[in-house]
């Protein structure tokens, strides 16, 4: 039930705005232990693909940052259960030069690709038409680029 309920709050969070950029955010040492911890204590057994972290340089900064994806664990059997008709939960985190990494946004996706646009790393995100404002059934595609700590909406068809 109380995992029901998280899944229902993040769900409704995430259906307002595609990122959510948190405010006052506490530095983590690494992104991978902080979210495995966290679903080990939700669920009485957790299981994690080997692509539920993803370490990149998203920012342009030259440190390597990370993403999660919180369709590529199982909890107590149920594969991503914060996922549904809008995607996955994604988690987005930049490590700073003091140490540390800082979450800066979330975002429920379909799916992503991490390309190079005009000299820049961009992320192309594939998301509900929703949030491109349309309502047909083809996906948005949201091409978007992470600018220190900020995502920068680019382009959106």
């Amino acid at each position: 039930m109380k995992r029901l309920l998280l899944a229902i709050l993040q769900t409704a969070l995430l259906l307002g705005a595609p990122f959510a950029a948190t405010a006052q955010q506490s530095l983590v040492s690494d992104p991978e232990i902080y979210e495995k911890d966290h679903f080990r204590s939700q669920c009485k057994v957790a299981e994690f693909d080997q692509n539920f972290i993803r370490r990149l340089d998203i920012n342009n900064d030259g440190i390597i940052d990370a993403i999660s994806d919180h369709g590529a664990y199982t909890c107590d059997g149920e594969r991503g259960p914060a996922c549904n008709e809008d995607g996955c939960p994604h988690n987005f985190y930049v490590q700073v030069r003091e140490g540390g990494y800082l979450l800066i946004a979330t975002a429920q996706v379909y799916g992503y690709d991490f390309i190079k646009r005009f000299g820049n790393m961009v992320f192309v995100f594939r998301m509900h038409p929703r949030f491109c404002e349309r309502t047909d059934n083809a996906p948005c595609e949201m091409t978007v680029r992470v600018r220190g700590t900020k995502f920068v909406t680019i382009s959106r068809k």
